[in-house]
């Protein structure tokens, strides 16, 4: 009797830890590193580090978080939408970090205006997240791609100034708080960093170079995603492994895009950034399409699974 009792309670332990580990939170299944590029860590890893320094560059070059190059890329390498997000947002931080020192080290970063936009992400950011489930996804959509086209349009037909400075007045820190709500929110909304908007805005509405934009927004970029980060870590969302391989090797050359940047134009600088937008507003205007029944039902695999 006594050996039949061991016997239960041992097998109740291990049934008690089994339960624990399956309600346990997880960056990413066991199995991912092996279906992955037919579960060569070695090749994996080599990905991860491409995509490090796609990212790194294209954040010192446009001044931008990176998200929309890494996200895609965790998700084909295995990870969940969620857990891709959360990753990447992990590996701006240091991103990020360097391409501020970078800008800053030439005199490239307002730091009054990055604080003030910061603050105002953090209301937005909880404006998003409470419009999130009452405005319809498909009018999201459609107002981001609309707005992704005014941008574009904007870069090609305006000159950014390369010697333009942010004159601070108590009108011109409302308004930057007031951007800064609005690209808090729609990072809530759509899940994204908010570069793609501040570089331009920062150009276009408040006279600043576009060096010292670039540099405002990566600034801004840091409190944001060290907040975020730390929530998704206790949410066992991020694959600090995949998170780290990416944002070290960015932070590497993130300043390479930096250096790339002031060598070249302003106007060079402005139409590679539209060749950049563009990309992004070809990816939401599908996004858009998808969620639109009316042009969803017309989309070939719509047609081919009925």
């Amino acid at each position: 009797m006594a050996s039949g009792r061991a016997t239960v309670g041992a097998d109740r332990v291990v049934f008690m830890r089994a339960r624990k580990r399956e309600r346990a939170p997880m960056a990413y299944s066991s199995t991912q590193d092996h279906d992955a590029l037919g579960g060569n860590l070695v090749r994996r890893v080599a990905v991860l580090a491409m995509v490090g320094v796609l990212s790194g560059l294209m954040s010192g070059l446009f001044g931008i978080g990176g998200g929309t190059i890494i996200v895609p890329a965790l998700v084909w390498l295995g990870l969940t939408q969620r857990h891709a997000v959360a990753t990447s947002l992990a590996a701006i931080i240091p991103t990020a970090i360097a391409g501020v020192i970078s800008y800053a080290q030439s005199g490239h970063v307002d730091w009054i205006a990055a604080l003030l936009l910061a603050c105002g992400t953090i209301v937005g950011a909880q404006l998003g997240s409470w419009l999130l489930s009452r405005l319809p996804e498909m009018v999201l959509r459609w107002a981001f791609a609309a707005f992704l086209v005014f941008v574009i349009v904007s870069q090609i037909v305006g000159t950014p100034s390369r010697d333009g400075t942010i004159h601070m007045t108590f009108l011109t820190g409302a308004l930057l708080m007031l951007l800064g709500i609005f690209v808090g929110t729609l990072s809530g909304l759509l899940g994204i960093g908010g570069g793609a908007i501040v570089v331009p805005a920062l150009s276009l509405a408040f006279g600043a170079s576009d060096l010292v934009a670039r540099g405002t927004s990566l600034l801004m970029m840091i409190p944001n995603a060290i907040a975020g980060s730390v929530a998704n870590v206790r949410r066992g969302l991020v694959n600090l492994r995949d998170g780290l391989i990416i944002g070290v090797v960015a932070a590497c050359l993130t300043p390479v895009g930096a250096w790339i940047a002031g060598s070249i134009s302003a106007r060079l600088g402005a139409n590679l950034f539209a060749v950049y937008l563009c990309v992004i507003g070809v990816r939401s205007i599908w996004a858009a399409i998808k969620v639109t029944p009316a042009l969803a039902d017309r989309l070939p695999h719509r047609k081919s699974g009925r």
